[in-house]
């Protein structure tokens, strides 16, 4: 089974992709980044007129990409106990891996995936963190 897992609740993906695509008993999700449902506000950040970034809280953007997971696994059939690897993409290592890896420790408490965590660039949107994950079903 190669199925694609779409939810309403989650959101929009900035591209051609879906939510998350099942295939098997593995759930891959595209990349899910902090953005809210239905508006262009990001978590957190707060833009120019001319939509570049003039401060970003990396707290709020975890907060709200670790849910924006949690629906997406939910609505898929999986849950957040049925990751099993997460890669993270966050564009400021230096400033922002103390606060990540802090929020990160309190919501994989009980369930720890396996984890690799990369700096990069920028990111299709003016966010601070992405994560990309596999889980079961």
């Amino acid at each position: 089974m190669n199925k694609k897992a779409e939810t309403s609740k989650a959101p929009e993906p900035v591209g051609a992709y879906p939510h998350a695509r099942k295939f098997g008993n593995l759930l891959f999700l595209s990349g899910v980044g902090p953005r809210e449902r239905g508006t262009k506000k990001i978590p957190g950040v707060e833009l120019d007129a001319d939509g570049n970034i003039i401060s970003y809280d990396i707290a709020a953007q975890c907060h709200s990409v670790f849910k924006n997971v949690k629906t997406i696994l939910d609505e898929a059939g999986s849950s957040w106990d049925n990751l099993v690897d997460v890669t993270v993409f966050l564009t400021n290592m230096k400033d922002d891996f103390t606060t990540y890896n802090r929020l990160y420790a309190e919501y994989f408490k009980e369930c720890q995936p396996c984890r690799t965590t990369v700096e990069i660039n920028c990111l299709p949107t003016p966010i601070a963190i992405e994560l990309k994950c596999i889980a079961t079903i």
